[in-house]
């Protein structure tokens, strides 16, 4: 994987992981415009669950920390893919680089689901021990309740006094 691969940006855009248009153009050794002029071209090969354009919000949201502001001047539009569409964007280039380029997205993807599925799984496993541990919790409180009355020393009656009390009038 060379240098640009490595730098390969996924995002989670209306719930789908997507490459901007600019960066899979960059991974494929295009031009943004070629790459977009050739998704143009075969429309028909890119549902909107491969390829979508962003609305202006949701260029503003991704912009604050991936797309520089100056790139957004130059276009009205940003075009992100999914991982079908970015190997449909492959086949449609037709470039030895795209088809090489695609097997790095690809495995990109996939070690993203890897990570995202360790991670829950983890996030089970925290949940699971934070229920035992409140259940632990509850039991060692109510063995505390329990045993405070032991702890306590034992209330002592006040004694009789022995002998004559008087007492005052």
């Amino acid at each position: 994987m060379d240098s640009h691969a490595q730098q390969l940006r996924i995002l989670i855009v209306r719930g789908q992981r997507v490459l901007i248009d600019s960066d899979l153009a960059q991974l494929y050794g295009v031009q943004t415009r070629v790459l977009n002029q050739a998704v143009k071209r075969n429309a028909d090969r890119f549902p909107v669950e491969f390829a979508f354009t962003l609305n202006r919000a949701e260029i503003m949201r991704v912009s604050q920390s991936v797309i520089p502001l100056f790139s957004l001047k130059f276009s009205n539009s940003v075009l992100v893919f999914t991982e079908h569409g970015a190997l449909q964007a492959a086949s449609v280039l037709n470039s030895a680089r795209a088809v090489q380029m695609s097997l790095g997205i690809i495995r990109a993807f996939v070690k993203m689901r890897e990570e995202l599925s360790a991670n829950a799984s983890i996030l089970k496993r925290l949940a699971e021990i934070d229920q035992s541990i409140f259940a632990h919790d509850a039991a060692l409180r109510d063995v505390y309740q329990k045993l405070l009355p032991l702890l306590l020393p034992p209330i002592q009656k006040p004694k009789r006094k022995i002998g004559f009390n008087r007492q005052q009038e």
